[in-house]
């Protein structure tokens, strides 16, 4: 009973408090105490929901014949759409904050929306070593699923919410990615509503233009229903080797040197400052040194970057074996290291072990909560961008970075960007190394304005042949942005297809200069 009173006397300071310094202060000044409180328990009650109802489909084997009949009623609304006049673009009726992209857009609310109920495993092929999965099969649920029958993807992009549908609409990588490219390059077919309401499976020998032009489009060639993805075998561990270098020069050598050799199972890097990073390469393995096992990914451990980052001050290298999974979603419960600017006492033990178990805060909640004060505060003094660029053009790109956002740490991660149709290849003929360098946190640059410093990017990331992530803030016009990416498939499949009266251009749907 005493605890009891003990808990409400406490919810009533807490009510007493927020009511003194005013709801919106509180939300913007002292996030954690909603995030902790709130967000993070109801976090939990959506992980165990959505954990239950996979469990529960795939029992009773309820995906399958669903599938078909699920499709069927999002091609009737498309008809419906087109009885009604077509007098709307489409789009999916998913609400915008369930979606890990930080972008605000406005287009649900004056589009017609698609229900699109999808979000299931499908089919499990071990002959052909594919899976067949639903648009909102998520990369936390799919390995949960697959590793335990032996199987695991080519690419498991970070954070378990990203979906199938969004990282082949938009994009996805991996420290893999320098064997198997990026997401869509791991993809063997797709199937799709069409703009009429038909469904269509397209594949590299199948509708070929349609598969290559997909990728990127942000659902403005039609609706994703179905994609077929590449397996391969799991094995139980990753042996992981911790290289601290210092010096710019160095690092970017080392990190070229590494991401070329095929025996790296993965390679990444984590840049602390302008001059030191550590480095990690890693193989599979199905056998592990006890003693150096490491499962990274239990809630009570260091958030990953924190425990890369003690290779650096140590000036030391290191082996660990961390399990497969756990290495997968290794920057997941840190949201890379963005919750540390949320939580700033989250990497603390005491957290940790008391209620790292409900850490991370689900994202699309974080969105759905943030208010327009947080919003504002956010885009202004708070980047999330990735800009893939050659590898040849690493050094100079971490230096327009530094002086331009002065953010970190830097992720950098390799991958192999081949010389397919679509809208993003190399410039030339041949198969590229790139790599994907991920700024996420608050700028110390005094010169740093949120519109200019990000153009200035852009100007740069253009000059060099490289690309944007689209789930970003994106300023660039319409010339510029089709001078960045390469839309002469799309707008032919976009005329073809009669997508102009259904869809919007992808430019009007992410760019901030044309967002509704």
């Amino acid at each position: 009973m005493s605890a009891l009173w003990s808990v409400g006397a406490g919810l009533l300071l807490l009510l007493l408090w927020v009511r003194h310094r005013g709801l919106e202060a509180v939300l913007v000044h002292h996030r954690w105490v909603f995030v902790c409180l709130f967000l993070m328990p109801l976090s939990i009650l959506f992980d165990i929901y959505y954990q239950l109802r996979a469990w529960a489909v795939w029992r009773l084997h309820s995906a399958p014949r669903q599938h078909a009949q699920r499709v069927r009623h999002i091609q009737e609304q498309v008809r419906e759409w087109k009885k009604e006049g077509s007098k709307r673009y489409m789009c999916t009726g998913r609400p915008g904050w369930l979606t890990v992209s930080l972008r605000v857009g406005k287009y649900k609310k004056i589009h017609k929306n698609i229900m699109i109920n999808l979000m299931d495993v499908l089919e499990v092929d071990s002959e052909r070593q594919v899976v067949r999965v639903e648009p909102l099969v998520s990369m936390g649920q799919l390995t949960a699923h697959l590793n335990p029958l032996g199987w695991t993807i080519p690419v498991v992009p970070e954070l378990d919410d990203l979906t199938v549908g969004g990282l082949i609409m938009g994009t996805g990588i991996e420290s893999s990615s320098h064997i198997y490219g990026l997401f869509q390059h791991t993809c063997v077919a797709y199937e799709l509503v069409l703009a009429d309401g038909s469904l269509v499976r397209c594949s590299p020998t199948e509708n070929s233009d349609l598969f290559y032009a997909v990728p990127w489009s942000c659902g403005t060639l039609g609706f994703l229903v179905a994609a077929e993805i590449k397996m391969i075998p799991a094995k139980k561990y990753v042996k992981i080797h911790y290289k601290p270098v210092r010096g710019l020069q160095k690092i970017c050598e080392k990190f070229t040197e590494e991401s070329k050799k095929k025996e790296n199972s993965f390679v990444e890097g984590l840049m602390y400052s302008l001059d030191e990073a550590v480095i990690m390469t890693g193989v599979l393995t199905d056998e592990a040194e006890p003693s150096k096992i490491n499962r990274i990914g239990n809630y009570y451990k260091p958030w990953f970057f924190k425990h890369v980052e003690k290779y650096l001050k140590a000036d030391r290298t290191g082996v660990e074996y961390i399990p497969s999974r756990h290495y997968y979603h290794r920057h997941t419960r840190s949201i890379f290291w963005e919750l540390q600017d949320i939580i700033p006492f989250g990497n603390n033990p005491v957290f940790r072990y008391l209620f790292g178990w409900m850490v991370p805060p689900k994202i699309s909640l974080l969105k759905l909560t943030q208010g327009e004060a947080i919003r504002k505060l956010y885009e202004q003094h708070h980047v999330v961008q990735d800009m893939l660029v050659p590898m040849k053009s690493l050094e100079k790109s971490i230096q327009t970075f530094h002086v331009d956002l002065n953010v970190y740490p830097i992720w950098l991660c390799p991958f192999m960007l081949p010389n397919n149709p679509g809208m993003v290849h190399p410039k030339g003929n041949e198969t590229e190394l790139y790599v994907d360098i991920g700024a996420y946190g608050e700028p110390k640059s005094k010169q740093f304005e949120a519109r200019a410093s990000m153009r200035q990017m852009e100007k740069f990331v253009r000059s060099v042949h490289g690309f944007q992530m689209l789930y970003a803030d994106c300023y660039m016009t319409r010339e510029e942005f089709w001078d960045m990416f390469d839309g002469s498939l799309y707008h032919k499949l976009r005329e073809q297809m009669n997508c102009k009266d259904a869809f919007p251009e992808v430019y009007d749907k992410i760019c901030k200069a044309a967002r509704h």
